[in-house]
């Protein structure tokens, strides 16, 4: 039987957003007792957004790698399985380990890491959730078949979202403005959360993106 998501959430649910945040990224560091750029992405984007979970992540990490599953749990499915991380089944308990004491590094030091661009796939997402979402949901590579311009598209969205989630998402494009990138990077961001189509002409990826922020927050119906 698998177990109750409240009593997984209680036992694994940390571990499972930071080995999540680990997805396409190196286990290991390039350099000796230093933090890998992935765990590094999690720990910037916990320390500003849940710094409360930290806490829970160290102590899930630890206890996982002290009392891995046993036969019982193993049978029964009550347990988080690991996923492939790139590394020997016999380093997974040590590295569990390592990232933890990583953690505590960071709590007991109060070592907070700057905002900065994030630099994995999953802080991306973390960080711009709803923009992941509306990109990637309205912006596929079928967008053509689906809708007849990227206006009808921001329309589609705008008419079946919550407005409470459209604000969250025009909040989520300023933000993303306010790192201040090269057009390149815009290009790379969005990307990253899910566009496959170019933006209409003649606009940029970033003026484009200024551009549906506008037309989201005034609720026009085409760019103004």
């Amino acid at each position: 039987m698998s177990m109750k998501p409240l009593e997984f959430d209680r036992r694994y649910g940390e571990l499972d957003v930071v080995v999540a945040a680990f997805a396409g990224q190196d286990a290991e560091s390039p350099e000796t007792d230093t933090v890998p750029p992935a765990l590094q992405a999690y720990l910037r984007h916990t320390w500003h957004t849940r710094p409360w979970a930290l806490s829970v992540a160290e102590q899930q990490l630890r206890e996982y790698a002290r009392n891995p599953p046993g036969r019982l749990r193993l049978r029964l499915g009550e347990f988080y399985a690991v996923p492939d991380l790139g590394l020997p089944e016999s380093r997974t308990q040590s590295w569990l380990s390592e990232m933890a004491d990583h953690i505590k590094h960071s709590i007991e030091s109060g070592e907070v890491p700057p905002p900065a661009t994030p630099q994995t796939h999953w802080e991306w997402h973390a960080r711009f959730g709803e923009l992941g979402q509306f990109l990637g949901g309205w912006f596929s590579q079928d967008m053509p078949d689906e809708f007849a311009d990227h206006d009808a598209a921001i329309r589609d969205y705008r008419a079946g979202a919550d407005p409470h989630l459209t604000a969250r998402l025009v909040g989520e494009i300023n933000e993303l403005l306010a790192l201040g990138l090269e057009d390149d990077d815009y290009v790379v961001a969005v990307s990253e959360l899910g566009m496959e189509v170019e933006p209409p002409a003649p606009f940029t990826a970033e003026s484009w993106l200024r551009a549906v922020a506008d037309q989201l927050a005034a609720g026009r119906p085409e760019y103004g």
